[in-house]
């Protein structure tokens, strides 16, 4: 019998036309290597699929709110609104870059993934009980292209999403591109129904029709927003579901200072707090409700790629316009006096943009980053090609002499000097000063030292305090001298990296400092064109780590090494956590462990 099934499948390969295109039917994909979870598995390995359902959670969120329309090009959009939809595929939390079954059931595609053909399950439902059908896969698509942020008509332009049959969708893109085509998997279904009524950039007043666990069930506009179970939610049963999704209703209040939702959550007003603050962290989680143990707290250390935080310069501004008065700025920023003096040695400094991965410049450059880089030579800094870059180091004494000497060569290189205690210009006369925008809602105890640390160098920062939606205005606008921002994890060199530093994409708010460099254009193509190839992309990720840190765009400031959690204790959670996410969306209500609580804070 095996002999036989050999010789059929034998017959079949040889009866394929040379230079016909092989077809591959998948159920689930990866970016790099293999998918960790085989077709037949039952749940992820961070869940407790038996965990039950049930309760209420309280938590917290800062700033304001004014729309329900997570892609909409101006307003705040509520918190978790962007988790309202279904989507094709999922990703899981305990691997980077691989895709599971959620509205689709299976795809076929060739090899080199110009094309990929998509069979919905024929279960999926929207809210209204409607259902999921291609045509609203394709209608999403064309909603994004013709009302959607410029950056995603960038990325797919020449790209086209059919309905070729009532639960199929063909997609075509207009090269190749195997990381490109998996990232539409992920895009949000939106309801024709609904959508065809209402633009995609516009904001909404009311919750729009959706698809996901979770549908918005109260709210008061700017105070806060509640999301309830939907309790015949078609996908609940679905391994990438199963063991999640567990609380009845989850409501968001608003507060408009951390240190006011700090003292609400100390006081019962919501369950559970992730804290940003290294300082509060080690002298703030104490009191009465501590002691009883009605609050968990616990540190969870964190070994996966992190969130960093970094000054942007926005270097479209004259002022920040020379990499040296950038570098000569960041040796003026103390961190280790901070870290010890305000954040009790909570943080850790950042040191490359693919921090806590492999894809991290540490060591120096090889014969392939080398062989990479030459070309260029002319337009990098020497450093690039000589030493490790690293971050300035001080003595923690909050007067660091030599970085501030250091600081004023570079300025002079640059063309300023100091008259009257206050650097000008050799040119202009004009004084070098700029602004900082921050937004009120944040933890900014640094600014005053590294304000002070400026005027040493004769350096004026002006500091702006906004409120979240004119923050939110001003950076889409890039109406910033400076301003602090939160670089995204990157567990491998992905294509996602053209958004955040091309040329083409230098109006997108998350290309922060405004770079238009074609050192980075070229290796950001090169990324691109060697997804899926993991030791091209080691090469290519460190040389781009290189040429980034050692241009000086951003200012490193600093990333938490352990993420710092608090609970009021009536949850519990599976054994093990998910390496990428906190997982919360996995824990379950205890009523046990809530019996033991004050009737109020059960």
């Amino acid at each position: 019998m095996l002999t036989r099934l050999f010789y059929i499948a034998l017959l079949c390969l040889l009866s394929i036309p040379a230079g016909a295109t092989q077809i591959n039917e998948g159920y689930a994909f990866a970016v790099l290597g293999e998918p960790k979870y085989a077709t037949n598995f039952s749940h992820f390995d961070y869940v407790n699929p038996a965990a039950p359902k049930g309760g209420d959670v309280t938590l917290s969120a800062i700033g304001t709110f004014d729309n329900f329309n997570r892609y909409a090009l101006r307003g705040n959009p509520a918190v978790r609104s962007d988790a309202l939809y279904d989507t094709l595929f999922t990703t899981s939390d305990d691997e980077p870059g691989s895709y599971y079954p959620l509205v689709a059931e299976r795809a076929r595609y060739p090899d080199n993934f110009a094309w990929m053909e998509i069979d919905i399950n024929p279960r999926a439902r929207f809210h209204d009980g409607s259902p999921v059908t291609a045509s609203d896969v394709a209608f999403t698509f064309s909603k994004f292209m013709t009302e959607g942020v410029p950056q995603f008509r960038l990325v797919y332009k020449g790209a086209s999403v059919k309905a070729i049959s009532r639960l199929t969708v063909r997609i075509e893109l207009a090269t190749p591109a195997k990381e490109r085509i998996l990232g539409l998997l992920t895009l949000p279904i939106l309801p024709q129904a609904f959508w065809q009524d209402h633009k995609l950039s516009d904001p909404l007043s009311r919750p729009p029709l959706a698809g996901g666990p979770y549908r918005i069930s109260d709210w008061r506009m700017g105070q806060y927003v509640t999301y309830s179970r939907v309790k015949d939610y078609w996908a609940a049963s679905l391994p990438v579901n199963r063991g999640r999704w567990n609380f009845d209703t989850i409501r968001y209040d608003y507060y408009l200072d951390d240190n006011v939702a700090f003292e609400a959550f100390k006081a019962g007003a919501f369950d559970f707090r992730s804290e940003s603050s290294a300082k509060n962290w080690a002298t703030r989680y104490s009191g009465k409700n501590f002691t009883a143990g009605y609050i968990v707290k616990e540190d969870q250390p964190n070994t996966s790629a992190q969130d960093t935080r970094w000054l942007a310069f926005n270097i479209q501004r004259p002022v920040f316009a020379d990499r040296r008065v950038r570098e000569a700025i960041s040796l003026a920023f103390d961190f280790e006096w901070m870290n010890k003096a305000l954040f009790y040695g909570g943080y850790k400094r950042v040191d490359s943009y693919f921090q806590n991965t492999e894809y991290a410049a540490r060591d120096y450059p090889d014969a392939a980053e080398l062989i990479l880089l030459a070309p260029w030579k002319a337009q990098l800094p020497a450093g690039v090609f000589t030493h490790i870059w690293q971050p300035p180091l001080s003595r923690g004494d909050g007067f660091d002499r030599n970085n501030l000497m250091k600081a004023l060569e570079l300025l002079r290189q640059a063309g300023w000097e100091l008259k009257d205690q206050q650097l000008v210009n050799t040119h202009t006369g004009k004084p070098l000063r700029f602004e900082l925008l921050l937004s009120s809602a944040g933890n900014n105890q640094w600014v005053l030292p590294f304000r002070h640390n400026l005027e040493r160098l004769g350096i004026t920062m002006e500091v702006r305090q906004v409120d979240n939606s004119q923050f939110t205005n001003r950076r889409r606008s890039r109406d910033y001298d400076m301003t602090p921002v939160v670089y995204s994890a990157s567990p491998w060199p992905s294509s996602d990296l053209q958004i955040l530093w091309a040329s083409a994409y230098v109006d997108s708010t998350w290309n922060a400092p405004g770079v238009r460099d074609p050192v980075v254009d070229s290796l950001i193509g090169q990324i691109i064109r060697h997804q899926g190839d993991k030791q091209q992309l080691l090469t290519l990720g460190r040389a781009l780590d290189r040429v980034l840190t050692w241009n000086q765009y951003m200012l490193p400031m600093w990333y938490v090494a352990s993420d710092h959690l608090a609970w009021w204790d009536k949850f519990s959670r599976p054994t093990m956590r998910p390496v990428y996410s906190l997982g919360f969306d996995n824990w379950w209500y205890d009523i046990n462990k809530a019996r033991h609580l004050p009737a109020a804070r059960r």
